[in-house]
């Protein structure tokens, strides 16, 4: 019988072992035994699926991968110990010396400090370009030795849109592998891979999550370029604690409510601020005053839980903007189940220079808040008080 995603991210599930448990079990275990010799040799020259060891499969492990792969319509996946193990297992496992990566410059920070100050050293090339680039910049952006094109969106503080099917076609027309960053839009909200991506990335500790709890990272997409993933990630070691991924898991059976509060909660939140008088802009994929309004209205459910907004006297008032919060958490994370507000020029995008952080649009009073799950009045009222004392 055809289910739904969202069913299937509530009902993928771990074979019951004989004591017949309907949740799945903790299988927190280092490595597995054999019945034999022979199983045992099968297993280590990949003529089985059996496990062997955890920092190469595990069943809590699996579970999760299926579920995501299930959500976001891809063919195989791997698990991770953090987003940003992911992001470089899949730079590092699909590049190597001579190849060139093209990325959007409006990334993560860690992602960044990852192309700018290491991949050279494996004498892995790259090169930036603007968030807002037309089919043609992006075509003329292309180098011979292209190998891949890496994006977030929405991106990572600023929320522009990348237009997925154009970078799709071509990536398809170059043979670029596309690897999108869906970790914003989770894949309730948005699913590259029907708009042509080779592999998507999510960082699991954020919306998958959803509580703060435990750090996670999982790539999905097509399966040659997962088995390259596998290979480097098995024997580098950047593996999936059963714990988390039992966690995590569990976690996905909620993504879809969840999402829907956290979405809606941020429209309510973006349409209720556009206007304040201490804010500068404001911008929320869904709102009409977006700059890529249509593109997020054609490839996104909704908006996503993420606002931000530029203060209008820079970054003093960001301080005061903060430090007057009375319930919105300060914290280096997203997609929690209590909102949380942060600076990120003064935090996750620090190491960025000044002039780095201009050009993708992360000024001195730029403010990023990821909507929880509170009552959304209760949301509004602390900003809105928050922003009196700027």
């Amino acid at each position: 019988m055809q289910q739904n995603k969202i069913t299937q991210a509530i009902r993928i599930q771990t074979e019951r072992t004989p004591e017949m448990e309907h949740s799945t079990p903790m299988f927190l275990t280092s490595s597995f035994c054999f019945n034999d010799a022979e199983n045992m040799r099968a297993a280590f020259a990949d003529e089985t699926d059996d496990n062997i060891y955890s920092r190469f499969s595990n069943p809590n492990v699996q579970e999760l991968i299926d579920k995501v792969c299930a959500l976001e319509g891809a063919e195989t996946g791997y698990a991770t110990a953090s987003g940003m193990s992911a992001v470089f297992g899949s730079f590092m496992a699909l590049l190597k010396q001579g190849d060139h990566l093209l990325a959007c410059n409006s990334i993560f920070g860690s992602t960044h400090t990852v192309i700018t100050k290491y991949l050279n050293r494996y004498g892995i090339a790259y090169s930036y370009i603007n968030a807002t680039a037309t089919e043609q910049e992006w075509a003329a952006a292309i180098q011979p030795n292209t190998k891949m094109i890496y994006v977030e969106t929405p991106t990572n503080p600023g929320l522009d849109i990348l237009d997925l099917k154009m970078l799709g076609k071509l990536a398809k027309q170059n043979g670029i592998i596309l690897n999108v960053d869906n970790c914003f839009a989770t894949p309730l909200v948005q699913q590259p891979i029907s708009f042509g991506a080779d592999l998507v990335i999510h960082s699991a500790t954020k919306w998958m999550d959803g509580q703060g709890r435990v750090l996670g990272g999982v790539i999905v997409g097509r399966k040659d370029l997962i088995k390259e993933i596998y290979a480097f990630c098995r024997s580098t070691g950047p593996a999936l604690s059963p714990f988390n991924a039992w966690v995590l898991s569990k976690s996905l059976e909620t993504l879809d409510v969840r999402m829907e509060r956290h979405c809606n909660n941020a429209l309510y939140l973006a349409s209720a601020l556009q206007h304040n008088s201490k804010i500068a802009f404001l911008k929320y994929p869904f709102l009409p005053t977006h700059p890529q309004y249509a593109i997020a209205q054609q490839q996104m459910q909704n908006g996503g839980g993420i606002i931000c907004f530029e203060l209008k006297d820079g970054l003093e008032s960001g301080r005061k903007f903060l430090n007057a919060l009375q319930m919105l958490s300060l914290t280096a994370n997203l997609g929690d189940s209590r909102s949380i507000a942060s600076h990120p020029a003064s935090t996750t995008h620090a190491k960025l220079t000044e002039a780095e952080r201009l050009a993708v649009g992360i000024t001195p009073g730029l403010i990023r808040i990821s909507a929880g799950l509170e009552h959304k009045e209760d949301i509004l009222n602390d900003i809105e008080q928050a922003l009196q004392q700027c």
